[in-house]
């Protein structure tokens, strides 16, 4: 049974390319609002495999407008500074785990995953009174270990993924039997690798067990949204492979079933349109 150190994949995260200085400026400045956008723009163009990738994304389906984007500093203009913020996110992220052939694995189901984590987080944060760009943020980086695994450790991960359709449970359940770590884990430790806030850190790797003492309320937000993700992306009635949500942290949320089902409904209107328009 092969079994993955914590050690060995923070040796292997350090061999990771570093994330370009802008994005990770975006990161640790997620929750400001008085950014200046030229100087934003002039700093992506700097990166232009930044800047292709970036341009890319804003033009995809997902993002379509009737005019055709030819700059960051007009993609501000027409999707807005929240929206390109996390385009560039994406795209930075996407090139330091290139697509590779693990069996059973979709980069373009994680990405739409990744997305509809990230809206349905940024949709209760709303209702909080919670900063909606670090919660989509966070929903948006949550698995970023499921890519390390995926891409680093291919062979393993199609072990974990079959063990888990084998038995009907928890991609987090199989990757503890069957290699000894889970990608929460994996995930903080790119994100310390990438000295991303300690806030961060802490929603990734504690999003399925936000209940730990210590791991914040950011935690506590991805982790509903990632439970209710996956109920709105399966065709029946959750089984054992979707992760449950804790009651405690339903009730930190003080989520009525009134509310639930306004947020419900919400997520379920803007995943279909990511359903219908999401090329990633």
């Amino acid at each position: 049974m092969p079994i993955i150190a914590i050690q060995q994949i923070i040796e292997e995260v350090k061999d990771l390319p570093t994330l370009p200085a802008v994005v990770m400026e975006i990161l640790n400045n997620i929750d400001k609002e008085d950014v200046d956008t030229h100087e934003l723009a002039q700093k992506v163009t700097h990166d232009i495999a930044l800047t292709a990738k970036t341009l890319r994304y804003a033009n995809s389906a997902y993002y379509s407008t009737m005019i055709k984007v030819t700059t960051i500093q007009q993609a501000i203009s027409l999707l807005g500074l929240s929206t390109v913020r996390q385009i560039i996110v994406t795209s930075a992220l996407t090139g330091c785990f290139p697509e590779n052939n693990c069996a059973g694995f979709s980069h373009k189901e994680f990405w739409k995953h990744s997305n509809i984590v990230a809206i349905i987080a940024k949709i209760l944060a709303r209702r909080l009174s919670f900063n909606q760009d670090v919660a989509f943020t966070a929903g948006l980086l949550h698995d970023v270990g499921t890519l390390v695994l995926a891409t680093y450790h291919g062979a393993d991960f199609e072990q974990v993924l079959a063990w888990q359709a084998e038995h009907q449970c928890t991609q987090y359940k199989a990757e503890k039997h069957v290699i000894g770590i889970d990608h929460a884990a994996v995930g903080e430790a790119l994100a310390r690798q990438w000295n991303f806030s300690e806030q961060m850190i802490l929603a990734i790797a504690g999003h399925h067990h936000p209940e730990k003492p210590g791991q914040g309320f950011l935690a506590t937000i991805v982790h509903v949204a990632n439970g209710i993700a996956h109920v709105l992306n399966g065709n029946a009635e959750p089984d054992h492979s979707t992760p449950e949500i804790t009651a405690l942290s339903w009730e930190s949320l003080g989520l009525t079933q009134e509310s639930l089902d306004q947020v419900l409904a919400e997520a379920s209107k803007e995943f279909q349109e990511l359903q219908e328009k999401i090329e990633i």
